[in-house]
């Protein structure tokens, strides 16, 4: 049992960075793999970056590779998107996400936090 809290989006300017930080609760949390979707206005949802535990790597979306990274804080429990290099495109809702081991979908999810860059 997981429970997600995303913090830390807000305004940015083209260019700028910006940090995210999910905050999880349950003993497990290590052994989950944990990822961050987005979602910007009118459009689906969309996957940003995953850290697999099981594998022990990273994979993100092509939009984003070489600007984000996902990094995680098993002793906090807690989760991170840097972003770097931000773009307008980049402008979104954002959610953190974990999966149960062995499953192929994220089944917990955080509120999400506005991130909003301007050109």
């Amino acid at each position: 049992q997981v429970q997600l809290v995303e913090s830390g989006g807000g305004l940015v300017q083209a260019g700028g960075s910006l940090r995210l930080s999910c905050a999880a609760s349950g003993r497990t949390f290590s052994t989950y793999d944990m990822g961050w979707f987005r979602q910007a206005p009118g459009k689906e949802r969309e996957f940003v970056a995953t850290s697999r535990w099981s594998a022990g790597s990273t994979y993100y979306a092509d939009s984003v590779k070489g600007r984000f990274t996902i990094s995680r804080d098993n002793a906090k429990n807690t989760v991170y998107l840097q972003m770097n290099s931000l773009k307008p495109e980049d402008t979104a809702v954002y959610y953190c996400a974990a999966r149960t081991p062995g499953l192929t979908n994220y089944n917990y999810w955080g509120q999400g936090t506005q991130v909003t860059v301007s050109s």
